[in-house]
């Protein structure tokens, strides 16, 4: 009996990360796209690079996790990339 549910439980885990892989597995007509979110208390995460349909060569990068708002991205004014020091440069959710 143990042996079944301990099947069952990694058969459930198999499936759960093929289905969090599908959705960051392609991007923008990308298949070589990947992302790892992070399950933690880590508010970004990995960016894999990957080559574009036109041969440009996109590098590997951070991201902040997705979510309902603009503000907290590196991307946004008022904030700085940890990763690469810049400033963001867009407007902040109501502006």
């Amino acid at each position: 009996m143990r042996k079944v549910l301990l099947l069952a439980a990694v058969a459930a885990a198999v499936a759960l990360s093929g289905n969090a892989y599908a959705r960051g597995s392609s991007y923008g007509g990308h298949s070589s796209y990947k992302s790892s979110y992070s399950s933690g208390s880590r508010s970004d995460h990995n960016v894999s690079g990957y080559t574009r349909s036109n041969g440009t060569y996109v590098k590997p990068s951070h991201s902040t996790n997705p979510d309902a708002t603009r503000n907290n991205n590196y991307s946004t004014k008022g904030n700085v990339n940890p990763y690469t020091g810049k400033d963001g440069t867009k407007p902040r959710d109501r502006e």
